[in-house]
């Protein structure tokens, strides 16, 4: 019996060892094993906790940021929280305040950690609580790693001046009567909306305000940061664009899709941008313009296949060139929650899993990095019938790729 056993275990060893010797003469690695975690940030509670950003810290910690309060832009008492999760643990903190404006809610949050390794974070304060009043805020940190909230050493505001707003909402409203068809440009309905668009493309105030964030800044190979804004005054896109590591900022020209909010940008090996947005409009899937000048200009708003029911996205390109989006891939509920991954750089999207797919709750507003692990880490509000709370998913590519098991 004992034999048998032992040149089974040789075997074994020598199969490993020339396996091993030829993935390293080859410069190939083997397939990793598909690999998949989750948990909630906190306990379910009662009040609002919503739209989430991450960061991986340089020691490999993970801090996580959201609002919470007794709803959205209405409630005054909605602040920025924040919890953290210590490098190789399970557990996260105790939620700790990040950023609160007393008497204003403090809504949509976004990290991001620059070349020199200070963090930041972005979020709007909501003024006279209307999306359309809000300011845009942000804060710097050099120290962040210790418990709690991190040390601000910074805080600032944005203020831009949309580049050729007004012609740019001019010329997207004349193309979109003109797809139109029906109902009519003549149509009473249509052309009342049309008159309202065209007195506020002239608005400076309004123009100017309402710009918030939602996903994470983008940053070209020139150090160029692009903060990809929203407004749902106009229901278009904007990119704030910092040449200077964040020492000052100005606008781009607007994503006018007259229902593309909520971009969040990828950069093909040719250098085009391409933005993916949120549809808040009739034609229920993702968004997408694309920019060949490094998010100055864009192009026309289109669609692509993948559906969306009016909810947040987010996307990341892995180090080995794939393309991921995480998105509710329905028509109108948000009680699917995708992962799906390109591997053309985003003209097609061939494999799909799902992080969430329920008959109830709503799993929404992801926010995904890619770690020094080469795993992915994605946040999202996560509501079921007994409350609501932030949920962390870590996951390798190659659990995408298995797709769905029954």
């Amino acid at each position: 019996m004992t034999k048998p056993i032992r040149r089974i275990g040789f075997g074994f060893f020598l199969g490993n060892f020339l396996l091993a010797a030829f993935f390293a003469r080859t410069g190939r690695s083997a397939e990793p094993v598909p690999f998949y975690q989750d948990e909630l940030i906190f306990p379910l509670r009662a009040d609002h906790n919503h739209a989430a950003g991450i960061v991986e810290c340089p020691n490999g910690d993970l801090l996580v940021s959201w609002y919470r309060g007794s709803g959205e832009r209405t409630a005054d008492d909605v602040a920025v929280y924040g919890a953290r999760r210590r490098q190789g643990q399970q557990q996260w903190s105790d939620a700790f305040v990040m950023a609160d404006t007393p008497g204003f809610p403090d809504c949509n949050t976004a990290m991001f950690i620059d070349a020199t390794g200070r963090l930041w974070l972005f979020w709007p304060t909501i003024i006279a609580n209307t999306w359309e009043s809000c300011i845009t805020n942000y804060r710097i940190s050099k120290s962040y790693i210790d418990d709690g909230s991190p040390h601000w050493d910074w805080q600032g505001i944005l203020l831009l001046k949309p580049k050729d707003f007004e012609q740019s909402i001019l010329n997207a409203l004349d193309e979109r009567l003109k797809a139109a068809g029906k109902p009519a440009p003549d149509d009473a309905r249509t052309a009342a909306r049309a008159e309202r668009f065209r007195k506020l493309a002239g608005d400076k105030l309004m123009s100017r305000l309402g710009w918030q964030p939602r996903c994470k800044p983008t940053v070209l190979p020139s150090g160029r940061i692009l903060l990809p804004l929203y407004s749902d005054t106009y229901s278009a896109g904007l990119m704030a664009i910092s040449d200077d590591a964040g020492a000052t900022w100005f606008a781009s020209r607007p994503l006018v899709g007259f229902g593309s909010i909520q971009p969040t940008v990828l950069r093909r090996n040719d250098g085009t941008l391409v933005a993916y947005m949120r549809e808040n409009g009739p034609l229920h899937h993702i968004r997408v313009s694309e920019s060949k000048d490094d998010g100055m200009t864009w192009g026309p708003v289109g669609v692509i296949d993948l559906p969306n029911p009016g909810a947040g996205i987010d996307g990341v390109r892995l180090d080995d060139g794939r393309w991921l989006l995480v998105y509710n891939d329905t028509t109108h509920e948000r009680n699917s929650l995708a992962v799906s991954i390109s591997d053309d750089e985003g003209r097609t999207w061939k494999w799909t899993r799902h992080l969430e797919k329920r008959d109830t709750g709503s799993f929404h507003y992801p926010a995904v990095i890619q770690n020094r692990n080469h795993q992915l880490d994605v946040v999202y509000s996560y509501y079921v019938d007994k409350g609501q709370t932030i949920k962390h998913a870590r996951f390798d590519p190659a659990w995408v790729l298995q797709g769905d098991k029954n």
